[in-house]
């Protein structure tokens, strides 16, 4: 255990569901874990008590594991109750990969944002923009000239729809505020921004539990990416505006994330966090002293080896940087004659 993990406090220590199994964490609320064929290898699940029923938050990528996995869970652990609803996080394809899938199994409706599910209606369409050889034209402007990687990106074209095949073609919006019963308790929705369009985060105060998704995670930082589709944005940002909605807490808030487990210790986490990103941010801005593109701060920022799905959200990340300093005035942007873009410090 590092430092960081250290000063948070971790009530199940290193127990964890396995594969197909549920471990219950608070009143209510049971954790399922699946498996992810990347670097993160996990994502957490919850299937909620909803009196006669049961709620689903995530749902894991569409893959015959997870599918397997959820078979034993709907054959051992739903206690004869059907699931009555499908809540979605927000739209990367390990939250909402099987949602269609779990929703026509059980004639259930999907609940998430407006935002959320706009954007992943898109991805899964394929539509220009989004699909991933959009990726390739706009890593290019932001250096990145090797013919090797620039075929690897193409060939991740169909990376979205391969791991979410459909989308319910109708769902329940989520927003801000908004309170959801969920059997005995409210959940209020939290909203964030820079990881996905309109993440959606749920805390019960009934219970004192936060189901986090994404946007608190207690060993990394989530990815904060400037993307082809929005190639103006500036998602760090964002996340650190994203950050300030989880400060009034309680600080023995039992947080339920996405990978990663559960914890205890917001408020550290949130400051983690920040710290983590502004020391980012000084780095970036440090190595600017000489002009840079996003492809020459990636090995500043990522300093080990990275596969190609770790090296795309590495170049959108190191450009989100770069972005927030420039939107701050610090950096100046400027396209030089070979077509890429570059960021010296401000003079």
């Amino acid at each position: 255990m590092n430092l960081l993990e250290s000063q948070l406090d971790y009530p199940f220590a290193d127990t964890m569901p396995a594969a197909g199994e549920v471990l219950q964490v608070c009143d209510g609320v049971f954790w399922l874990r699946m498996g992810l064929p990347f670097a993160l290898n996990h994502i957490n699940l919850w299937l909620l008590d909803d009196g006669a029923s049961w709620t689903v938050i995530d749902c894991g990528i569409a893959s015959d594991p997870t599918r397997a996995n959820w078979e034993q869970i709907f054959a051992q652990h739903l206690q004869g109750k059907p699931i009555s609803r499908v809540i979605a996080t927000h739209c990367h394809p390990d939250h909402l990969g099987l949602a269609d899938w779990i929703c026509q199994r059980w004639q259930a409706p999907l609940w998430m944002s407006a935002g959320e599910y706009s954007f992943g209606r898109m991805m899964q369409a394929g539509l220009s923009g989004v699909e991933g050889s959009s990726t390739v034209p706009h890593f290019q402007r932001h250096g990145v000239t090797s013919p090797d990687l620039i075929e690897q990106l193409m060939g991740r074209k169909n990376y979205y729809p391969s791991l979410v095949p459909s989308i319910p073609p109708a769902f329940i919006r989520l927003q801000e505020h908004q309170l959801v019963a969920i059997g005995k308790y409210t959940w209020r929705v939290i909203t964030g921004f820079g990881h996905s369009p309109e993440h959606v985060s749920l805390y019960c105060e009934q219970i004192n539990c936060l189901i986090s998704g994404d946007m608190l995670l207690p060993r990394i930082s989530t990815n904060v990416s400037v993307w082809a589709i929005e190639p103006e944005a500036n998602p760090v940002q964002q996340f650190l505006d994203s950050l300030n909605n989880y400060l009034p807490l309680p600080a023995n808030t039992l947080v339920l994330p996405s990978h990663g487990k559960p914890f205890k210790g917001i408020q550290i986490r949130v400051q983690q966090l920040i710290d983590h990103h502004h020391a980012r941010l000084a780095e970036v801005f440090d190595a600017c002293a000489t002009p840079k593109s996003a492809n020459d701060i990636v090995p500043i920022m990522f300093t080990r080896a990275l596969d190609t799905h770790q090296l795309t959200f590495a170049l959108g990340e190191a450009l989100a940087h770069l972005h927030l300093l420039w939107f701050a005035g610090k950096l100046l942007r400027h396209e030089d004659a070979d077509g890429i873009i570059r960021f010296t410090q401000k003079t």
